[in-house]
């Protein structure tokens, strides 16, 4: 038995289960990853097997074991044992003689941590991040309306401080904007562990800048931000109207591109839609890459229910899953809103997920929705925002003035109300199918290349959503 432990926990006499266990990650991940995470880690089995303790070298590298493998690791472990098995994580001692200090990985409460630890952290990397760890690539659903900005941030997440300085990332609330930052910075940090990265919301730029005014301390105000290798900023058109704030981001700005640092930002608008934002700040922010994120298609928004039902611990069914796409389609944070709902209805009535049950559960939501998009609420606040009268929806005419909202409006019908092509073409004037389908590829196809053309449809949804 090794000093220090006790008598129930032993070196695993045969070290095939921690090694088949760390071969199969070896297969799976990035070899650096591997190198970096994995391959240092020791472990101790317990004689009955049933509890496997992984040591690692200090506070900060066993926070990120636990938040970023740990799931993965027990898996593999039970699928190789035939039985659950409790995985356990502590931090090795230096020459101590003490037995090293316990977290069980479901638990959230911080560890004891011996002042050699600490130590050891403070050399790892000290600085706070500030990310959620729980963001990252792996569970952000992939579809149309994210591919190009996932993409992008892949490839910074990968490179950064060379293509796409500054990243820009656009859309509506809750579309996974700041999954996405938070998913480039765990990355970088995961593959290059001493980086200086870190995450904020532009309100706190704007209160750290106030700090730094009334407490005089903007040398160090300045060395903080100035010294990252990542920075990112959610949701810059906090910035209008705040004058010190923008000079103070500007210089933050050019000083870390000079450094060849990243800048990743989050807006709900595009950079030349920003009010009451410098225009030397502007033209920093269009030139790098600019990217929308848009709301999930069908497709996009039923695997998003699924994988998250797993994540919770449940089951949706297909058939649910596309009923509730259909019914609940501006953006993923209200999705996930939507299956906590069914989650909880089902628990609470004992009764299995089905289509009535989560009928039932978003009877409110429903309800509301119904109320408040129809095709002739969409007629009346398009033509408002494009200042024609009703009456044209309806109308022959076609002169561009008119042609080109009734398009949009046939567009946003097929995208936010349950009505058929022909339901929809009789709503217009009684029109032919083909016409209102030729609307919505045409709006659809010219959304995903036109800036202008994609911010006016944002508004428009957020406008009839209410």
């Amino acid at each position: 038995m090794t000093e220090g432990m006790t008598p129930e926990f032993q070196a695993d006499p045969s070290p095939s289960l921690w090694q088949a266990c760390v071969d199969d990650l070896a297969r799976e991940l990035p070899e650096q990853q591997f190198n970096t995470w994995i391959k240092p880690l020791s472990a101790q089995v317990s004689k009955d097997h049933q509890t496997v303790t992984i040591y690692v070298g200090n506070r900060f590298k066993l926070d990120w074991i636990r938040a970023q493998y740990a799931g993965r690791l027990t898996a593999l472990l039970e699928s190789l044992q035939g039985h659950p098995v409790k995985l356990e994580l502590a931090i090795t001692q230096r020459e101590s003689g003490i037995r090293p200090t316990k977290a069980s990985t479901p638990s959230s409460m911080d560890m004891p941590v011996t002042l050699a630890a600490v130590a050891d952290e403070s050399v790892a990397n000290p600085f706070r991040s500030r990310l959620n760890s729980a963001l990252n690539f792996d569970n952000l659903v992939e579809g149309t309306a994210n591919r190009m900005a996932r993409a992008a941030a892949m490839h910074v997440s990968g490179s950064p401080g060379h293509l796409y300085n500054p990243l820009f990332i656009y859309g509506g609330v809750g579309l996974g904007k700041t999954h996405l930052m938070h998913a480039i910075g765990n990355k970088l940090l995961a593959d290059r562990p001493e980086s200086k990265v870190l995450y904020i919301h532009a309100e706190q730029f704007v209160s750290d800048v106030v700090k730094a005014y009334q407490r005089k301390t903007f040398d160090e105000f300045k060395h903080h931000y100035h010294s990252l290798d990542l920075l990112l900023i959610d949701d810059v058109q906090f910035f209008a109207n705040k004058d010190r704030t923008q000079e103070e981001f500007f210089n933050a700005f050019e000083a870390l591109l000079a450094k060849k640092s990243h800048i990743v930002m989050t807006s709900d608008t595009y950079p030349k839609g920003l009010a009451d934002i410098h225009e030397r700040l502007v033209s920093r922010f269009d030139s790098g890459l600019t990217v929308a994120m848009e709301p999930p298609e069908l497709e996009m928004r039923v695997a998003i229910l699924i994988n998250k039902a797993i994540s919770e611990g449940s089951e949706m069914p297909e058939e649910v899953a596309f009923f509730v796409a259909k019914n609940v389609r501006s953006n993923v944070r209200e999705l996930e809103g939507a299956l906590r709902k069914i989650l909880a209805y089902s628990r609470f009535n004992q009764k299995e997920i089905s289509i009535q049950l989560a009928r039932d559960a978003l009877r409110d939501l429903l309800s509301i929705q119904n109320r408040q998009i129809s095709v002739e609420n969409i007629q009346k606040t398009v033509a408002d925002y494009y200042k024609i009268k009703v009456a044209d929806m309806y109308s022959k005419k076609r002169p561009a003035s008119i042609a080109r909202p009734r398009q949009i409006a046939m567009y946003l019908a097929k995208e936010m109300t349950q009505k058929s092509l022909p339901e929809i073409g009789e709503l217009f004037g009684g029109r032919d199918h083909t016409t209102v389908l030729h609307a919505v590829r045409k709006i659809g196809a010219e959304r995903q290349q036109m800036t202008e053309l994609n911010q006016q449809l944002h508004v428009l949804e957020q406008t009839l959503k209410g």
